[in-house]
């Protein structure tokens, strides 16, 4: 069958800023915590139940921090993806090594990510530092180019990026994460999104241009469920089953002086750059812009009276 040549991979990119891990969100009735423990438990389920749908699926895990984002999965000293998992016996144990190396490397790194971090953050500064989350769709979609670049003749990979966000979205990296999802649809990467706080309109945006499935999770203790349900089946098998409708996509752009949203601004007709206010100078290409002149109100004309003779 045509299906046994193409092989699947699942980019996994998890933010992993630690002001917004362990918050008290409200869900419903009930208050419930954000536990960055129990989000990597139900990822890492869910990374393991990805490799066990077929025999041939990858897997890449990048972990997204405020000052950096790093692979954790697979490693700089092994090989790409996961492709090796079916020469390797049971350990002891009766674990799966694929799924043991899976997880060790994923906890390992993690941790010394966070570890390195906490020793470099400043306790004195009073802003909350954004996550990286351009930087990590950036690898990512270096990372699948690579992949399909070294693919085997006869072999087809089909790619996509699973995005686990908790952390608000920063208008500042407004244009490089529109350019992640441009290049992502150009390359037919699908790009999902599971975000457990705030909605995030960026992620709507990625998830409404690429053919992606965007959800907000409604019980944080529920993730593992709606990871299996919503984001294991491929793309072409989540046309047969009945999922979360979508909801209103936030378009709104981010202007290029202040980094806010704005409902209506002005456009740059050269470049396409938004402001909020009117410029005469595009900051971005430096085109002029003039305004059109007020036309001049005309005198009225008097009527000639008739001097007709006779009359």
């Amino acid at each position: 069958m045509a299906d046994e040549n193409i092989s699947n991979l699942l980019v996994v990119i998890l933010d992993a800023n630690p002001v917004w891990w362990g918050r008290i969100v409200s869900e419903g009735n009930q208050q419930q915590q954000i536990s960055l423990t129990h989000c990597v438990d139900s990822l890492m389920v869910f990374c393991n139940a990805h490799l066990m749908m077929k025999h041939d699926n990858c897997l890449s895990f990048i972990v997204s921090h405020t000052s950096t984002s790093k692979f954790v999965f697979p490693q700089e000293d092994s090989a790409s993806g996961v492709g090796e998992n079916g020469q390797k016996d049971l350990p002891s144990d009766g674990k799966y090594e694929g799924f043991a190396d899976v997880n060790d490397a994923i906890i390992t790194e993690l941790k010394n990510l966070l570890s390195a971090e906490d020793s470099k953050a400043d306790d004195h500064s009073s802003e909350v530092p954004p996550t990286l989350l351009a930087s990590a769709l950036t690898m990512a979609l270096c990372y699948i180019h690579r992949a399909e670049r070294e693919c085997p003749v006869g072999q087809k990979l089909k790619s996509r990026i699973l995005v686990l966000k908790a952390a608000p979205d920063v208008s500042t990296q407004y244009m490089p994460i529109m350019n992640c999802i441009f290049a992502a649809q150009k390359s037919n990467t699908v790009i999902d999104a599971c975000v457990l706080d705030e909605h995030s309109g960026f992620l709507q945006q990625a998830a409404d241009i690429t053919g992606g499935m965007y959800l907000k999770v409604p019980q944080t203790l529920a993730l593992l469920q709606y990871l299996l349900w919503v984001f294991l089946p491929e793309p072409p098998v989540r046309e047969q089953l009945i999922l979360p409708s979508s909801m209103h996509i936030d378009y709104r752009a981010a202007c290029f002086c202040h980094r806010r949203l704005v409902d209506i601004g002005f456009v740059c007709s050269v470049c396409l750059s938004i402001y909020c206010q009117f410029l005469p100078l595009c900051l971005t290409c430096q085109t002029r812009f003039k305004l059109p002149a007020l036309p001049l109100a005309r005198p009225k004309k008097k009527k000639k009276e008739n001097t007709a003779p006779g009359k």
